[in-house]
């Protein structure tokens, strides 16, 4: 049952996947027929064509597996023949790759990455146009010592203490806790003034985040302060047939006190078969148990969620394309932390563990009702769609950013370049992307592995 569920989130983030490569494909596409290069191909997906037709002089194709495609440009492997031929330079032919001028290959080579980039903009544009809700948790905190006493937490070096409110972080309010630790994820080793409300008391605390090795972001050390209130309970399960109710306050399990949600985690290190709880239900304190697993919780907890304002159309499209700039701007950050020493096999997703993640995102978002999986499902393709324009950017060989530095010295030179330094140039491409791939791979298998 655990293979085939896997398998079909595994599915279902293919079908997302596609979406975005689909985009970046037509942004090839259409640029080339744009600047007049003929396109002999175009295909969603890869493996053996299963349909195809022909328009116009291009042949439209679906491939077995539903992942990637491709935009094949006549002539954009001449370099290749000119390399085996010892010519010096590659013959223009009208209509080919490289019979146009580099400025417009260089069009052909951004249009991709910038499709992406649009594609997520605009998603972004009809989600908060459309509007949706979205869970708030205070920022209220929690010191991951009082969970965790070996727990690294410059937030309790510090100084502060579970039940504070983090109000304000360089002179920024930070309202709720996720901007608190949007504040902190790509900083990491910078120090950071916080002001923090004790019981109506303003205070201040000079705090510097430390690197999480595992994932590349920056932390203090602190979980969010949430009420244990009970928000859900599934139908038939353990937990129902024992009497818990939504609404309930958990006050102890296993004998240990849960003023927060977090508090449970200690419980829950010690894999109880059995989970003893006294929980409050309108002033009553009542006792239950029922058999427990850690990979199956039967509850969850009471959301705290707002709807987003309603902002017009213009207004839907200022906070999609503001939203998608914010996260290119995180991701291109992001790069940057890869070189500092992480462990790369759980920080990096390689392709296997992308489609699962996001398969696994849309099924388990779908279980909170149609709407709220579909504006998810749309936020978690966004955001894909910017990682490949993003990583596509890059100025590495074989990348669209590679060819793009390979056309830019080409036209500031205004000759063409050697078939062999083109074909070098590729070649280290290939093997630097085939490198990272195998490393991607090794770090997904080791993702299943590891549970």
């Amino acid at each position: 049952m655990i293979v085939v569920e896997t398998i079909f989130k595994i599915l279902l983030g293919l079908i997302g996947l596609s979406i975005v490569v689909f985009v970046h494909e037509l942004g090839h596409f259409l640029a080339a027929r744009a600047v007049g290069i003929h396109v002999e191909a175009f295909c969603l997906g890869w493996g053996k064509t299963i349909w195809h037709k022909m328009h116009k002089g291009v042949d439209y194709r679906i491939a077995l597996f539903p992942i990637g495609g491709y935009c094949k440009m006549q002539g954009e492997n001449e370099f290749k023949e000119a390399y085996e031929n010892n010519a010096k330079q590659i013959e223009p032919v009208k209509g080919s790759y490289y019979g146009t001028n580099p400025w417009r290959r260089i069009i052909v080579s951004v249009a991709g990455p910038l499709f992406n980039l649009l594609f997520a903009a605009l998603v972004f544009s009809i989600v908060f146009g459309i509007g949706f809700e979205h869970t708030v948790l205070p920022n209220r905190i929690v010191l991951a010592t009082d969970i965790n006493p070996a727990a690294q937490s410059p937030a309790a070096s510090a100084g502060l203490e579970s039940g504070d409110r983090i109000t304000a972080i360089n002179g920024k309010a930070t309202p709720t806790f996720q901007d608190i630790q949007e504040a902190f994820v790509l900083y990491a080793d910078r120090p950071f003034d916080l002001r923090v409300d004790r019981n109506g008391s303003s205070m201040q605390f000079a705090v510097t985040p430390y690197l999480n090795k595992e994932t590349g972001s920056g932390l203090i050390g602190v979980y969010n302060w949430e009420d244990p209130v009970i928000g859900n309970v599934a139908a038939g399960s353990a937990a129902a047939e024992a009497g818990l109710k939504a609404g309930d306050t958990i006050l102890t399990a296993n004998g240990i006190a849960i003023p927060y949600t977090a508090a449970l985690n200690k419980v829950f290190e010690e894999k109880p078969v059995t989970l003893n709880l006294t929980v409050q239900r309108n002033g009553e304190t009542l006792a239950m148990s029922f058999p427990f697993s850690v990979e199956h919780i039967d509850f969850s907890w009471q959301p705290h969620r707002e709807r987003t304002p309603h902002y017009g159309f213009f207004g839907s499209i200022g906070q999609g394309f503001q939203y998608c700039w914010w996260v290119i701007t995180v991701s291109v950050r992001s790069f940057g932390t890869l070189f500092k020493g992480i462990d790369l096999t759980k920080a990096v997703a390689g392709p296997v563990r992308i489609t699962y993640m996001m398969g696994d995102a849309a099924t388990s978002i779908f279980s909170l009702g149609l709407s709220t999986g579909i504006i998810f499902l749309l936020q978690i393709l966004a955001i894909i769609s910017i990682a490949l324009g993003a990583t596509n950017l890059l100025p590495l060989p074989i990348l669209d950013g590679g060819s793009v530095v390979l056309f830019f010295v080409e036209g500031i030179v205004r000759k063409p370049l050697n078939p062999k330094f083109i074909y070098g140039f590729q070649t280290v491409g290939a093997i630097l992307i085939l490198g990272i791939m195998a490393f991607a791979l090794f770090g997904d298998i080791m993702f299943f592995v590891r549970g």
